[in-house]
């Protein structure tokens, strides 16, 4: 049903990654590789050139798109219908209007949730499929048990629909273990920040490689509350070196969230220019090319528990064969 549906060869879903990391060129390239390449959410006007760009190069192949709803506005609703996107991924809130539009103009909703409860509240305002995030996924964190423990609660309930899983995918192995324990697909992230067309910072990809392990912690959230997986670095050693938080983090996401009413991503974005060691007010902006290689010692190093499987920088088509021999 879910290949039928979104007109893909295999049921692998490129993670929308924000700030301008999933390329057109990614998404594209994911999605003439048969899988689903996706764009994650920017300010409205490049977001909107960017599906645009990637319908383009995908050569009729479907789009995806990811919209962070605390972020999301209806202009980014607009973009999405107006590029005729063939699915977007909704995460970290709930829009029962959001999701009443998408449907209305053919597209295919899919809900990332970590909890039962929150794959529920997503069935209820009528998403045609939910992801099962993990505790093991990378960047912003719902999860909060294994991946293959979410999916089969949410399998118990989602009333037939599809549920795929997000967290720990980065292999054929993992798409193997995924499919044998009742997914419908798989949304993979880090696979594909470590790919030629990703915009991720040589830098950051060169960090990924070499990690020998992750950390959950909330230290890059100005502007954002998620809780984020992340490889250490110089900010994470400072000022969480025992791997917990200290006690100013929660408050100062509290106190910072009013940068959420600023254009998706601009509050966060504005920040960056005063991000110091010694001064921790670290948003979640991730190292792109344009930036000072520097930038990545004070800035979150999305990744999830998989990357410490992942041993090269591939094209992003061969991501997706390599994926796709899992099925």
């Amino acid at each position: 049903m879910l290949l039928e549906r979104l007109q893909i060869e295999y049921p692998i879903i490129q993670s929308g990654m924000g700030g301008g990391i999933a390329t057109p060129e990614l998404a594209a390239a994911v999605s003439r590789a048969g899988a689903l390449g996706s764009i994650g959410i920017q300010p409205v006007r490049r977001f909107a050139r960017d599906l645009r760009l990637a319908r383009d190069l995908a050569r009729g192949r479907p789009i995806a798109a990811n919209l962070l709803v605390p972020f999301a506005s209806s202009a980014h609703v607009d973009a999405c219908i107006d590029a005729r996107v063939s699915a977007v991924v909704l995460f970290f809130g709930y829009r029962r209007d959001f999701v009443a539009r998408l449907r209305a103009a053919g597209i295919f909703v899919l809900h990332q949730v970590g909890t039962p409860a929150q794959a529920q509240r997503a069935l209820l305002e009528g998403a045609d499929a939910l992801i099962a995030q993990g505790l093991e996924a990378g960047g912003h964190l719902l999860g909060v048990e294994p991946a293959a423990q979410v999916l089969r609660r949410l399998l118990d309930l989602s009333d037939g629909k599809p549920v795929l899983i997000a967290g720990g995918v980065t292999n054929a192995s993992d798409v193997r273990a995924a499919i044998d324990a009742g997914a419908a697909g798989v949304l993979a992230g880090s696979r594909f920040l470590l790919t030629e067309e990703s915009n991720a910072h040589p830098a950051y990809r060169r960090r990924l490689l070499g990690a020998q392990r992750t950390l959950v912690t909330r230290l890059f959230g100005v502007g954002w509350r998620a809780r984020h997986r992340v490889v250490p670095n110089l900010a994470t050693e400072r000022w969480a070196p025992s791997g917990s938080d200290p006690w100013w983090v929660a408050a100062l996401q509290r106190a910072s969230v009013i940068l959420q009413k600023l254009p998706a991503g601009d509050g966060p974005q504005r920040l960056v220019r005063l991000q110091r060691l010694w001064l921790p007010l670290f948003t979640p902006v991730s190292p792109s090319r344009e930036m000072d290689e520097d930038f990545c010692e004070i800035a979150p190093l999305y990744a999830g528990e998989g990357v410490r499987r992942v041993t090269r920088v591939l094209p992003a088509a061969e991501a997706v064969a390599d994926l796709a021999r899992g099925l």
